[in-house]
């Protein structure tokens, strides 16, 4: 008789009414998946030519579109007041915000008040090494490769680079579209199962 593999361990999902940060090259499939697993609208907001990377569409796969509302903001002034009354007016699932620069400490801080006030939970898109000291955890998103530099279709590698309440880790993800749920694959030399997120 065969032992059960243990399924591979989920990341953490994200804190909620707190505000969270993505970079890397996959920050986008990272926020999509992240808000098909909130329930609720999802606001995105984006200043200047940030807003005009979004491509709904492409979202198909993963996030009902009609979940979506998109925001355009001319200044970063207009996108930092825009995250916050989204963060503080309570129904929405999600808030996703792309700032340009760098977030301030007390902008920081001032978007966690309002996540915990509206008991919202956000998710910004940063450079890397742009990210506030005030969020919660910082993760980084980027395309699976294999050995010859091709792109594994859909799977993600996941690094969570700063938790306030918990360890760091690496994960390889991928969104099963038919199940709505996240598969998981363990590192390198630990196991090749699945194991779905369930929603």
């Amino acid at each position: 008789m065969l032992a059960a593999i243990p399924a591979a361990i989920p990341p953490p999902p994200l804190l909620p009414h707190r505000v969270h940060e993505v970079c890397g090259p996959g920050a986008h499939g990272f926020v999509a998946i992240q808000a098909a697993l909130h329930k609720g609208p999802v606001l995105w907001i984006g200043a200047g030519h940030a807003s005009e990377r979004l491509f709904p569409p492409g979202l198909v796969p993963v996030l009902d579109p009609s979940r979506l509302i998109a925001v355009g903001t001319r200044s970063e002034t207009d996108l930092l007041w825009a995250t916050e009354e989204g963060l503080r007016a309570g129904p929405l699932g999600l808030v996703v915000a792309s700032p340009d620069k760098p977030l301030s400490l007390t902008a920081g801080r001032r978007l966690q008040l309002a996540a915990e006030a509206g008991r919202t939970t956000g998710l910004l898109l940063v450079r890397a090494g742009a990210g506030s000291n005030a969020t919660e955890t910082r993760w980084q998103a980027a395309p699976v490769l294999h050995a010859d530099g091709v792109t594994d279709q859909g799977w993600q590698e996941w690094t969570l680079l700063k938790n306030k309440k918990g360890a760091n880790g690496t994960w390889i993800v991928n969104w099963d579209a038919k199940a709505r749920s996240l598969l998981v694959v363990s590192p390198p030399g630990e196991r090749t199962g699945l194991a779905p997120l369930a929603l």
